[in-house]
């Protein structure tokens, strides 16, 4: 049975499709993975019909709302993971992708905004009493920002993954592309971040 992992966060351009791809690909490398668009704009399915031949193999599908449950039950069956992209608000939607979720990632930029945009998704998945972990994402390469940010969470408690991702171009590149960048990529920082992500993830699947 798959682990499923809800990629969530209320604020809009926080980098939820780029980081479920991301995810969903450097998994994908050692285990079957299932990738599913609850978004209704659709980034990630734009990106997935991208995908050139030969590239990872995942098996992706774009639904919302009630058919939500329904798929990622029958993913569950086949594949070790199942990665979904939620829609950037704290709606109907949103909660629906969650509960039907082991684990919501909430991917946040360094910044007061994300912080303040996160308190909508934290409450919604502790309403439907579901583990969050906290990615710090577009790190900048320089300034104090990011340690400041992950400072504020350590000291509310809140379980924040030892990996980021930085702010690279190499990220949007391999997305433009249809790939992830440890596909487009392999031997750059970005990739060595991405799959230090999917490390994580495995260890809280374990």
């Amino acid at each position: 049975m798959a682990f499923v992992v809800a990629v969530a966060q209320r604020k809009g351009g926080a980098g939820k499709s780029t980081v479920a791809a991301n995810l969903a690909v450097a998994l994908a490398a050692g285990a079957p993975v299932g990738l599913l668009d609850t978004d209704p704009q659709g980034t990630l399915a734009r990106w997935h019909g991208l995908r050139p031949a030969g590239s990872a193999r995942l098996s992706f599908e774009a639904v919302s709302g009630w058919r939500v449950p329904a798929t990622v039950d029958r993913l569950r069956r086949d594949h070790a993971f199942v990665i979904l992209d939620t829609p950037p608000h704290a709606d109907t939607d949103s909660r629906v992708a969650m509960r039907a979720a082991d684990l919501v990632l909430i991917p946040l930029q360094p910044s007061l905004p994300d912080l303040w945009a996160m308190e909508a998704t934290l409450e919604v998945a502790a309403a439907e009493r579901k583990p969050v972990a906290l990615l710090l994402n577009r790190v900048p390469a320089q300034g104090n920002a990011a340690r400041e940010v992950a400072a504020m969470l350590r000291k509310r408690d809140l379980p924040i993954l030892p990996a980021h991702l930085g702010n690279r171009t190499a990220f949007a590149a391999a997305f433009g592309a249809g790939l992830g960048v440890t596909e487009h990529a392999p031997r750059t920082a970005a990739a060595t971040e991405a799959r230090a992500l999917a490390e994580a993830i495995r260890r809280e699947a374990s």
